[in-house]
């Protein structure tokens, strides 16, 4: 099965996606990720103004099969919490791009290039499909 996945984003391994916007950036999971969910029907997310390092989990989404932990692709502060998805977390089935999770202040804009870009990423994702 082939994943949606946007070219003008950055990955994580841990299927989350990136889209820079100047010095802040828009935060989500990817389309992989919310198949591999399945039905998604709850959504956890920080406030605004919580910091949180590369890595380190900032929310969690649930599923009817399992709860997964959604990690920071790059440190830095929140800005803003999509409320929408905390309150229709399935809206993150139908549209995983454009129901982002969080906007960040990124603090370390380095961290980017750590990310994965689409070619990489669709890559990875292949090597994990059975």
């Amino acid at each position: 099965m082939t994943h949606k996945i946007m070219p003008d984003l950055r990955y994580a391994k841990t299927d989350e996606w990136l889209r820079v916007e100047g010095d802040e950036a828009v935060v989500g999971i990817s389309d992989y990720a919310q198949d591999a969910l399945s039905d998604i029907v709850y959504v956890e997310l920080p406030s605004a103004g919580e910091t949180f390092e590369q890595n380190q989990v900032f929310g969690v989404v649930e599923s009817v099969k399992a709860a997964s932990d959604v990690l920071m692709p790059v440190s830095g502060e929140v800005v803003a919490a999509n409320d929408s998805v905390v309150e229709a977390p399935e809206s993150l089935n139908g549209d995983p791009f454009g129901n982002w999770l969080v906007r960040i202040r990124i603090s370390d804009p380095s961290q980017i290039d750590e990310l994965m870009d689409a070619a990489a990423y669709e890559a990875y994702c292949a090597t994990r499909e059975h």
